[in-house]
């Protein structure tokens, strides 16, 4: 109620991005006071033995998790545990830090409960987030999503994704590569059959040679047809990954009731209008995969009935973002309640 009433309503006064920052200031500033770890944990740290799931030999706590862009450099992933989440996802991370795409990059659309991004894979570089990471509490479980330099080109970028794989392979529960994501020319094109076999291929043979090999998930767009969704199932058994994140942005637009000064920027779309495609996108991942296969769903989870569609198509795990932001931070407990009395 706070939350709606009062932070939304001044938050959303602000740009987006800088909103955010301000919330990551707050967060830490109640965490780093004494008390303000348990204080959030009461307020929000919702827990039950009825909500734990095993994937990917991980047990997590929680099916629901925090989706990779909302903390990209790993500065609040206990913090977020603390307040419910049974996984956290950082990233994406990149070999080297990079400033990302120019500011304005980040644009709330509120008559449809959505936002563009073209944030551009902004973050600090592997090694600080690897020193970051070095400092979680044992027992929280957490993702590294990773991607590519935007100026490394296409050809090399099974170097980049490597680099991360090898330097994060010791802090992270299961790596995510993300070649989905909209907003880094040309990233996209290593959906295709394939540049995408041959880097999984390549980073599948270098985690089984480093000690405690860690599951491997591929996120995926939302904007495929299912021709290409059948191409990444077989893609992904050939290469024994572990599961699929489903999905990332849209580039779509359609159906949008916002002003066109905002429908119009470029970037990914996330929340509310990408729901139903990713349910859909999900439904056919799980109706052609084995039950070991891992599936996370993640767009558009607002409320209990959207985590619950989620899981019952056949996502394993959901994670939230948009949804989060528009909802605030009780939409964890909501749902993880939800789940346990249903």
């Amino acid at each position: 109620m706070l939350y709606q009433h009062i932070f939304k309503p001044l938050l959303f006064t602000l740009d987006a991005e800088t909103a955010h920052h301000i919330t990551f200031a707050a967060l830490r500033i109640i965490n780093n006071i004494p008390g303000g770890s348990d204080l959030l944990k009461l307020l929000y740290g919702y827990k039950h033995p009825g909500l734990e799931r095993k994937c990917m030999g991980i047990t997590f706590p929680g099916p629901v998790g925090l989706a990779a862009g909302l903390d990209k450099n790993a500065i609040l992933y206990d913090v977020f545990h603390d307040m419910g989440f049974g996984f956290v996802e950082v990233g994406t991370v990149t070999p080297k830090a990079q400033a990302g795409n120019d500011k304005p990059r980040l644009f709330r659309l509120p008559k449809d409960e959505a936002l563009i991004n073209r944030m551009g894979f902004n973050n600090d570089g592997a090694h600080k987030v690897l020193e970051r990471l070095k400092q979680k509490k044992p027992g929280n479980i957490i993702g590294v999503n990773i991607g590519k330099n935007k100026l490394t080109p296409n050809e090399n970028a099974s170097d980049d994704y490597l680099t991360c794989l090898k330097l994060l392979h010791p802090v992270a529960d299961y790596f995510v590569v993300n070649v989905s994501s909209p907003n880094t020319p040309g990233l996209r094109t290593l959906q295709d059959r394939e540049p995408l076999s041959n880097l999984l291929i390549t980073l599948q043979a270098a985690n089984q040679e480093l000690a405690n090999p860690k599951p491997i998930l591929l996120k995926i767009a939302p904007d495929m047809e299912y021709s290409q969704l059948d191409e990444i199932i077989d893609i992904s058994h050939q290469t024994k990954l572990s599961g699929i994140v489903a999905t990332n942005t849209t580039v779509s637009r359609e159906g949008l009731s916002s002003p066109s000064i905002l429908t119009g920027q470029t970037g990914g779309l996330s929340g509310a209008p990408v729901r139903k495609r990713s349910t859909e996108v999900i439904k056919h991942l799980r109706k052609n995969c084995s039950s070991q296969f891992c599936i996370i769903g993640v767009g558009g989870i607002f409320t209990a009935y959207d985590a619950k569609e989620k899981l019952d198509v056949g996502a394993d795990l959901i994670q939230l973002y948009t949804g989060y932001v528009y909802q605030g931070p009780s939409i964890v407990g909501t749902i993880s309640k939800s789940l346990v009395s249903r």
